[in-house]
């Protein structure tokens, strides 16, 4: 008997109901090519905590053939340690991808929209999708900014990264508990994947507001993100019921590794202020250069700057940049699709970026 093979192309008699209409995010390239400069996935340019590494290196050997804590209690507790509050108050997951997607699956069901800005992280929408929850765009000002006062529609829970991305472009606490106090009977979610390069995190609203949800992860500050840690802080209702979707999905997201890694990271406080404030330094150096060489740069709180230049396209520049081995981000959307996002490099990178423009925009 013949049996034919389904086509791997195209839709496939196999996919259940749905699969084909679903449009899945598309990461930053991470190229196999050597002696690139990779600016494209707001990776952090120096290396993890050595507290970290060492704490991984510990963990590998025989325990490896044990299965990790499906709790993660000593990350739990590390976490709640440095913001001061309960374990029973966080939640872990791999990576905040993975903890956005029990957020919307846990949290923001409620068969009403999720308002959410119109330009903000592209896996909304993918996650909203795929959990069949209907999405409302809040267009951002006109300086790119959010306005707590377009929030005022009737939802099924705010979904708001700060700083926002790709902007970059960050709110201050008291708008954040504006929304709070206006939607009393909505999650209110904060992404604050890039928070700690000098925007102001909501952590601290958290014991004031039942309906406040923190997300946060390691791969930014802390230089993980080939562990992939994410966490969310919030009352701890809304963390059990993250805890269930989790439980009904993988009962150990966080390997023993990661988990031993993620630990060290967060008590080394020293390594991460040091590296930060280096980023930091140097996305001041870049935004200035940028604005030098005629750019438009917005305002920003994360590791990484969003800029437009009024003579050049934004695709042009990228393959230009690409031509000369440098990899930056531009999104192919209306209003932003002459911006480049540029993920902010060692001291050496955003120099070698800078004259790179400089000779591409005729300033060199």
């Amino acid at each position: 008997m013949t049996v034919a093979i389904p086509s791997l192309s195209g839709v496939s008699p196999f996919w259940s109901a749905g699969v084909a209409d679903l449009s899945p995010y598309t990461p930053g390239e991470q190229p196999q090519i050597a002696g690139l400069i990779k600016l494209n996935t707001n990776e952090h340019p120096y290396g993890p905590s050595p507290a970290a590494l060492e704490a991984i290196r510990h963990a590998t050997g025989d325990a490896l053939r044990l299965y990790p804590d499906p709790d993660a209690t000593a990350l739990k507790q590390a976490v709640a340690r440095r913001h001061g509050l309960d374990a029973s108050q966080v939640f872990v997951g791999n990576g905040s991808d993975e903890v956005l997607a029990h957020v919307f699956r846990a949290l923001l069901r409620h068969g009403r929209p999720v308002l959410t800005p119109d330009i903000g992280y592209s896996f909304y929408p993918v996650y909203a999708r795929l959990f069949d929850i209907a999405l409302q765009p809040v267009p951002l000002r006109a300086d790119f900014s959010v306005d707590p006062a377009d929030y005022v529609e009737p939802n099924g829970g705010i979904v708001i990264a700060n700083p926002n991305a790709p902007t970059g472009c960050a709110l201050e606490l008291s708008a954040i508990r504006a929304l709070l106090e206006a939607h009393p009977k909505s999650v209110v979610v904060v992404d604050e994947a890039y928070v700690d390069f000098g925007a102001e995190s909501a952590v601290s609203l958290v014991p004031a507001y039942p309906n406040l949800l923190v997300v946060q992860t390691l791969s930014k500050s802390r230089s993980l993100a080939g562990l992939r840690v994410g966490f969310a802080i919030g009352h701890p209702a809304l963390i059990e019921g993250l805890e269930r979707i989790k439980g009904c999905f993988n009962s150990y997201p966080l390997d023993r590794l990661a988990q031993a890694g993620a630990v060290a990271a967060l008590e080394d406080e020293a390594w991460f202020e040091q590296t930060r404030r280096q980023v930091m330094a140097a996305r001041s150096v870049l935004s200035q250069g940028l604005v030098d060489l005629g750019f438009e740069v917005l305002p920003s709180q994360a590791n990484f700057v969003f800029a437009r230049h009024p003579a050049h396209a934004g695709p042009a520049l990228l393959a230009a940049l690409r031509q000369r081995r440098i990899l930056v981000r531009q999104f192919d959307k209306p209003r932003i699709a002459d911006f480049l996002r540029i993920t902010v490099g060692t001291p050496e990178q955003v120099s070698t970026l800078l004259d790179a423009l400089a000779a591409i925009v005729g300033r060199g």
